[in-house]
């Protein structure tokens, strides 16, 4: 199974400067209604004022993960492939939880006071009279919508929490992970009763609203199983082959129609049991349009891949959605390096094939090195025969055999490497060690060093 993990580099400016834009816009925003609040001393109408804030920035960031989590088409190739919107994703979330509880100690910071003697119980002042007849609709739900926003902040922490951990295998995750949609749509229904209504004509309102809008919407395609409906497509299972001394399978995937094709390097979800939820995998073969079948490679990591052998057979209907992703080997440079690094070597294969199957081999001059901890004879003898194909220099290294893979290996066997590119899929412990390494050589990081988020755990 495919885990997304924390890497640096040319992969995460796309997703710091959306954050950057999400957080700061709405601050901006916040901070041009509310000058005051650097003229604001006084302990009560300071925390009203940060309630206020710490309640947008948490919206605003579960908003824009939850349309996120709808895999919209728009923002994937700005942010580099559906990989980054992912890790966005979970950025957005981690900000939004964090938001969260400041918000919340904001609110109770009075009562807690009071209880520790820091301050003394005033009388509340009579309610202000509301003109608005919307306003007024609004304040009759306040008590209401804040028990529901306790409440939903209760139930997203918890939610957040198994998210962000491995504490329960991913049918559970993925089954408790789409409660966030209807905690979401609870906090929508605070936010827009709670919000100050006087920002509603003001840039806060004007950046609110449309996240609101879209954040609900994608709520209820994720309640309602819709999200990536339309490209989906039914393919059947036409051959299985295992390859025991790397704890690979090979599914070969015959998809008739609703398959549009895909690049070498992109990846799809599959869904073989309904009660796991669809997985993501990496494609591992090039698409052509007179046969019309995928083929994945797939690690036995998790519990659900360890046994997918035994559950899986020929003739079996699978769901399919795709294809995602960027990692495509577009560039214009003289050489390319390529490392894949155990199952990370699946998107190299596809891309081998995909050469072969053109008939011409690339201009460009292809080294692909493949580190690797386990060895299979068969696997190997038809990943060099992929490479002979597609006119690639192949470089096997068995741990056990060969050492450990560095960069002072790769440059000792890439003489061109300062112009080449490097497209790195593996585990992202090795990525970072390669990027850093490359970086302290002087290698050009930001132009020419392509890495996946995922992490293969």
């Amino acid at each position: 199974m495919l885990r997304f993990d924390v890497v640096g580099g040319m992969a995460m400016k796309p997703i710091y400067f959306a954050w950057c834009i999400a957080i700061l816009s709405i601050t901006i925003a916040w901070l041009s209604v509310e000058p005051r609040v650097f003229m604001t001393s006084q302990f009560i109408p300071l925390r009203n004022l940060m309630v206020q804030f710490t309640g947008l920035l948490a919206i605003v960031a579960m908003s824009v993960a939850m349309i996120l989590s709808a895999r919209p088409l728009w923002p994937e190739r700005s942010l580099n492939g559906l990989d980054k919107m992912y890790r966005l994703h979970k950025w957005l979330g981690i900000s939004a939880l964090v938001f969260a509880i400041l918000h919340w100690l904001a609110s109770s910071a009075p009562k807690w006071g009071i209880a520790l003697g820091l301050l003394e119980r005033g009388q509340r002042p009579p309610a202000p009279y509301i003109a608005d007849p919307i306003a007024q609709l609004l304040a009759s739900y306040r008590g209401i919508a804040e028990s529901v926003g306790e409440l939903a902040f209760y139930a997203s922490i918890v939610l957040l929490v198994v998210a962000l951990t491995n504490w329960v295998p991913y049918r559970l995750f993925y089954k408790t992970h789409r409660l966030m949609a209807a905690a979401y749509l609870a906090l929508v229904f605070h936010a827009i009763v709670l919000t100050k209504f006087s920002y509603w004509l003001t840039p806060v309102g004007i950046i609110l609203a449309p996240l609101l809008l879209l954040g609900t919407w994608s709520a209820f395609i994720s309640l309602l199983g819709l999200i990536g409906k339309g490209r989906r497509a039914l393919g059947t299972i036409s051959a299985l082959q295992d390859y025991p001394g790397v704890h690979v399978l090979e599914v070969v995937i015959d998809v008739p129609d609703g398959w549009h094709g895909h690049k070498p390097g992109q990846f799809a979800f599959v869904k073989s049991d309904p009660s796991e939820g669809p997985h993501p995998y990496t494609i591992a073969s090039a698409w052509d349009d007179k046969v019309h079948s995928i083929t994945f490679l797939v690690k036995a990591l998790g519990d659900h891949t360890k046994k997918l052998s035994e559950k899986l057979a020929i003739g079996q209907t699978v769901q399919i959605e795709g294809p995602y992703g960027c990692f495509t080997f577009d560039d214009d440079s003289p050489e390319q390096i390529w490392i894949g690094a155990g199952i990370g070597i699946t998107p190299l294969v596809a891309r081998m094939k995909h050469l072969a199957a053109a008939g011409s081999r690339t201009p460009q001059k292809i080294h692909l090195f493949h580190p690797t901890a386990d060895r299979d004879d068969q696997a190997l003898t038809k990943l060099a025969a992929d490479a002979s194909a597609a006119g690639v220099n192949l470089y096997v290294l068995v741990d056990s055999v060969d050492g450990f893979l560095d960069g002072t290996r790769i440059r000792k066997a890439v003489p061109g490497w300062r112009d080449a590119s490097i497209w790195y899929c593996g585990p992202a412990g090795l990525g970072n060690a390669l990027h850093k390494d490359f970086g302290a050589a002087g290698f050009a990081l930001d132009e020419r060093f392509h890495q996946e988020l995922f992490a293969l755990q």
